[in-house]
């Protein structure tokens, strides 16, 4: 066991606890528990335990394997009548989205399976340790950032509506809690530590279990055979070699990873040119255009239907490996909300890359827990063809999509994104300036982003005149931003390089950070 090690996430806790954990002895793995376990706790809005994810664990020795312990849709659906199911209209600032929630959005979640799982087949610690900092932040209590405050203040209209979760982000003179604020949960202090002593039987079969039965009868879809069936799916990664990189992503039914392998593929095929330069901006242009119709058009094409992303991967390598995931793609409910992530190396250097979502929330605590439950089944992308209409019991996709890669010159990389269907374009970006470009890590997060849907193109400040001028004739619109923004997705990323230690890089567009593990033997094996 070598010491040493590194991790990079959304808040400065969530690093914490995994940094406790590697100082601990722990691996990437156990680190990863223990950070996406505070991750529930510190970032309430982006992760719960009510929710679901994804692990990719990539030992420095041995097989890499994606852990899927997202949610799934319930195998008995209600009728729409009967449903408690509601629009809840949130405020940006610049513009408004209409999310849905309610009992009736509640899908099954995966989250409390996924850490069982992940402890009992890879960690070295018993769960109570791993627990342990979650536990502390949850009945201790910690302040609100200034950006958790703000995603709070975006979805207040969900938080409001039910009194229980209306309290828990109230002060005691009942003002709407904001920065600097303290947050205490001592139920969910209560829950973790029953994970911890008991495992996964009492959120099957025990009173926390009953108690989301007993939610779901008044218009929720979830029932007792809901919960025995959810299991921890262990599936192959999807690789890709570029620019003497192996990059290791999510494999289907998700469909981030895929989409990521997919604009690989297409980079490999077009002259990037020089960083930021008219040829990089246009191939970022044409390769962001293609892969959003493909993911457009691969969530609507029939199973014999040919759609934009497989005519296009006719033509490129190892086409029938990705027509066929595009099929897979195209029969499974896609989510793209927001996501938070984690990304951990260890002194050994195993990578354990973890993606976190638990949507918005459906606007309900699960009595006696402190757990606010998902809203998965209200995603407008998911029904596009009305709500209520997807498959029962199959394990939902999205566009979450954990990350490793050996760079060219002996880097191991772990990287991920928040922000939503533009986190594929963010972890596309920083894979192409550590690849192609040749960035330092730090370098390739905080490089400027581009980011293009539907003709219009965002960019960051940072490109040349000359390149944007090119970027203009090629888009029916461009958009420049005065300052990066979180718009453009949150890669919070980590590296091991032999005999030279260790990087972390959290992306401050989200408030990232990147913190060293304590070392007690100089960079150890790396």
């Amino acid at each position: 066991m070598t010491s040493g090690g590194a991790v990079a996430a959304g808040h400065p806790l969530t690093a914490d606890a995994a940094l406790e954990v590697l100082d601990a002895g722990g691996s990437a793995a156990d680190a990863a528990i223990a950070a996406a376990a505070a991750a529930c706790v510190v970032e309430p809005v982006l992760a719960s335990l009510g929710g679901g994810g994804f692990l990719l664990w990539d030992p420095a020795d041995g097989e890499a394997a994606v852990y899927d312990f997202f949610v799934d849709t319930p195998l008995r659906p209600k009728p729409e009548t009967e449903l408690d199911f509601h629009a809840a209209v949130c405020d940006f600032g610049t513009t408004t989205q209409t999310f849905h929630i309610g009992r009736g959005a509640v899908a099954v979640p995966g989250m409390l399976s996924g850490l069982a799982e992940l402890q009992r087949t890879l960690a070295r610690l018993p769960m109570m340790e791993l627990l342990q900092p979650a536990r502390r932040f949850a009945r201790d209590g910690f302040q609100l950032s200034e950006l958790q405050a703000y995603i709070l203040g975006i979805v207040e209209p969900i938080q409001a509506h039910s009194p229980a979760l209306d309290t828990l982000f109230r002060t005691e003179e009942g003002y709407r809690l904001g920065a600097g604020d303290n947050l205490r949960q001592p139920e969910l202090a209560d829950t973790l530590d029953l994970l911890g002593r008991e495992g996964l039987r009492p959120f099957q079969e025990g009173e926390p279990a009953a108690a989301l039965l007993d939610l779901m009868k008044d218009g929720g879809h979830l029932g007792a055979e809901d919960l025995k069936a959810m299991r921890v799916i262990h599936r192959r990664p999807l690789r890709r070699r570029h620019a003497g990189a192996e990059v290791l992503t999510m494999p289907a039914p998700s469909s981030g990873g895929l989409l990521t392998a997919f604009a690989l593929d297409l980079a490999a095929h077009l002259d990037l040119g020089g960083f930021g330069g008219p040829d990089h901006l246009i191939a970022l242009s044409r390769i962001m255009t293609l892969t959003d119709r493909a993911r457009q058009e691969t969530g609507l094409a029939d199973a014999s239907g040919e759609t934009a992303e497989e005519a296009a991967t006719r033509r490129l390598a190892d086409p029938q490996l990705l027509q066929s995931y595009a099929r897979k793609m195209s029969a499974t409910p896609q989510i793209v909300r927001g996501t938070t992530h984690i990304s951990v190396v260890d002194g050994e250097g195993n990578l354990a890359s973890v993606s976190l979502s638990n949507g918005e929330g459906c606007g309900y605590l699960l009595p006696g827990t402190g757990i606010h439950l998902n809203n998965m089944l209200g995603e407008e992308d998911l029904n596009p063809r009305g709500f209520h209409r997807w498959p029962a019991g199959v394990r939902m996709g999205s566009m979450m999509a954990p990350t490793t890669a050996v760079l060219a010159d002996g880097r191991r990389v772990a990287l991920g994104s928040g922000g939503s269907n533009r986190l594929r374009g963010a972890i596309l970006q920083v894979l192409l300036n550590l690849t192609d470009f040749r960035h330092s890590l730090s370098d390739a997060v905080a490089a400027p982003r581009l980011h293009v849907e539907k003709g219009i193109a965002h960019a960051e400040p940072g490109y040349s005149e000359v390149a944007l001028n090119a970027l203009d004739r090629e888009v029916s619109d461009l958009q420049l931003w005065r300052a990066p923004n979180l718009y453009f997705g949150g890669v919070h990323a980590v590296a091991a390089t032999p005999g030279r230690g260790f990087e972390a890089v959290g992306d401050p567009r989200r408030s990232g950070v990147g913190r060293l593990a304590k070392s007690r033997g100089g960079v150890g094996a790396w």
